[in-house]
């Protein structure tokens, strides 16, 4: 089962994008946006589940160039 996570611009605070990944993204990973741009993740956040629910939210943040 794959990753859904939330890419987060750290200068903004505010959400890019949507991302699947096959594992757990590791905080060094290089990856291609939508918009064609290589980022780094800068670090990977992993939040609580809401209550009654099974899915957990993933955010990996990163600091685009644009």
């Amino acid at each position: 089962m794959g990753i859904i996570a939330t890419i987060m611009n750290t200068t903004t605070g505010q959400p890019i994008q949507k991302m699947s990944f096959g594992r757990m993204p590791k905080p060094w990973a290089s990856f291609t946006l939508e918009t064609g741009e290589l980022v780094k993740a800068d670090r990977v956040e992993v939040g609580k589940p809401a209550p009654g629910k099974a899915v957990t939210p993933v955010f990996v943040w990163v600091t685009p160039k644009s």
